[in-house]
């Protein structure tokens, strides 16, 4: 699992110098945020790099020498905008203007935030550049293009054979080809990015997303590099047999199925094209776009502030919008969290853990797996694990976490049908059975939960599975034997507050932002 800090373009250049730093610290700084937040969300990655990285920078220059090499990339003369007091062409985020759309003002040099729409910084009205405001000039200037369309019979070909692609990236990316897919620009008149490798320019680098995606390949590379084994990214990339995969929004679809896979196939060096492209549907935040310009949303370092990443993990897990659309709002966390996390799950494992505590002395009490009236719970049991693998098999990973409550649930329901509390005054024998099978289900519950709630399920282990060494395919099994020890527990989960967490969220965005030291 690789990822990491995408750290060229436009943007960056404008943020560092609109704050007086170089990119380099602005970058710095911000990676190191991503690395903290990433690791205090329990988010674990093989290699988390960053494209500032030098096996990238090689790797990227080398890859596009290949292509020049081959024959798909040229050089076009093209118009731009050129601010003359500040010297410099103004690519993308550099200018700003009126959108020629819906008139929001200000609309980007490569999107307006307000339709969606991606624009060129040719069609704003009235545009300005960012730095001073000044009118800009159109100047020609000449830029480097990858001839994508002569990959698109092969990217067709692709696109309908290859079984794994959601519908909505098949549809998508076939909708591109039939309306004829068109030259990409590769470079930049930016003095921020991974120079160009082609003769002429020397003055450009390229742009960022022709190098970000190339980093899936660089970043296995650095991987491999770091284990000592440096021909291991091999392995995953050139032999037909590994299968990569790629977890994007939908509107990453083009790069991911088309643009990605055209250069894999430009490079002529037998790389796997891409097997499958998780492509969620959006989020929207209070039935709105999220924007960072905007301040539409919330962003990784407020949400721990404002609750434990575990409560981030089983929102936004359950949130995922894998088949429509969703919408994030405060009042749907708190019900995730309360109705859900604590009420059903949190509530189903503090009341069958306490009862082993406070009536049998911390250990499982006597019970037998071949009773006629448990069969049934028995049978949910050792289906659950079986439910789950199906979903994660195709990475839909929210209906795969919704089994692991349904277990919970059906445990609750269970309790409540055999009220083991009413049963030990009455019949001993009846209540232990129930609590020893109800064990049975959060041990399962604590392995089920490690890839979605890694820190709550190692907090279930310790109590109820102590020191075995657990694996998954212990799941859905009754290995938890009478007298057994378990480990008290604290109520794994509290309530929250969506009016509280949106007036914390206002707190903190009033707070001053710290400078970023050179």
């Amino acid at each position: 699992m690789v990822s990491g800090s995408d750290e060229h373009g436009a943007p960056i250049e404008v943020e560092a110098l609109k704050r007086g730093i170089s990119p380099r610290q602005l970058t710095d700084h911000y990676h190191q945020v991503f690395v903290d937040s990433l690791k205090t969300f329990n988010i674990q990655f093989d290699n988390y790099t960053r494209t500032e990285s030098p096996v990238h920078k090689e790797f990227v220059q080398d890859f596009y020498r290949t292509l020049d090499k081959n024959g798909y990339v040229y050089a076009e003369n093209i118009i731009l905008p050129y601010c003359e007091n500040d010297h410099r062409f103004l690519p993308d985020r550099f200018v700003e203007g009126e959108c020629p759309y819906c008139h929001y003002t200000p609309a980007r040099g490569d999107q307006c935030d307000n339709c969606g729409r991606v624009l060129d910084p040719k069609d704003l009205i009235n545009p300005y550049c960012v730095l001073d405001h000044s009118t800009p000039v159109m100047k020609e200037s000449k830029s480097w293009f990858f001839d994508l369309p002569k990959l698109a019979d092969q990217l067709k070909k692709y696109v309908e054979e290859n079984p794994n692609l959601p519908e909505n990236a098949r549809n998508f990316s076939l909708s591109w080809i039939r309306d004829g897919l068109k030259p990409r620009s590769l470079t930049r008149d930016l003095s921020w990015g991974i120079p160009a490798p082609f003769k002429g320019a020397e003055d450009k680098t390229i742009y960022v997303w022709m190098e970000a995606v190339l980093g899936y390949i660089s970043a296995t590379k650095e991987w491999a590099e770091k284990t000592e084994k440096p021909d291991l990214w091999k392995k995953y990339w050139l032999d037909p047999a590994s299968h990569n995969i790629h977890f994007i929004g939908k509107d990453n679809i083009p790069f991911h199925v088309i643009v990605f896979p055209g250069l894999l196939l430009a490079s002529k060096q037998g790389y796997s094209l891409p097997w499958e492209v998780s492509s969620t549907e959006w989020v929207q935040f209070d039935g709105q776009r999220f924007s960072k310009s905007r301040k539409i949303g919330v962003w990784i370092d407020e949400a721990l502030q404002l609750e434990d990443a575990e409560y981030w993990r089983y929102a936004l897990i359950s949130l995922r919008p894998e088949q429509r659309d969703t919408n994030f709002t405060w009042q749907e966390f708190e019900r995730k969290i309360n109705t859900e996390l604590n009420d059903v799950l949190g509530n189903f494992i503090h009341r069958t853990t306490t009862f082993i505590s406070t009536r049998y002395n911390n250990k499982i009490p006597n019970y037998k797996q071949d009773q006629p009236g448990d069969q049934g719970i028995l049978r949910v049991l050792h289906e659950s694990p079986k439910l789950i693998d199906e979903k994660l098999e195709h990475f839909r990973l929210k209906e795969a976490l919704e089994q692991v409550i349904q277990l919970a649930r059906e445990g609750n329901r269970y309790l409540n049908e055999n009220e083991p509390w009413q049963a030990i005054k009455t019949d001993p024998s009846k209540a232990e059975q129930t609590i020893g099978i109800a064990a049975q289900l959060v041990a399962t519950i604590a392995i089920e939960l490690q890839p979605f709630l890694p820190t709550t399920s190692s907090e279930i282990q310790k109590s109820i599975l102590t020191s075995q060494k657990i694996s998954w395919k212990q799941a859905g099994q009754t290995t938890l034997g009478p007298g057994r020890g378990i480990r008290p527990m604290k109520p794994l989960f509290h309530k929250v507050s969506a009016e509280k967490l949106r007036a914390r969220l206002e707190e903190i965005r009033s707070e001053t932002i710290p400078e970023i030291e050179a």
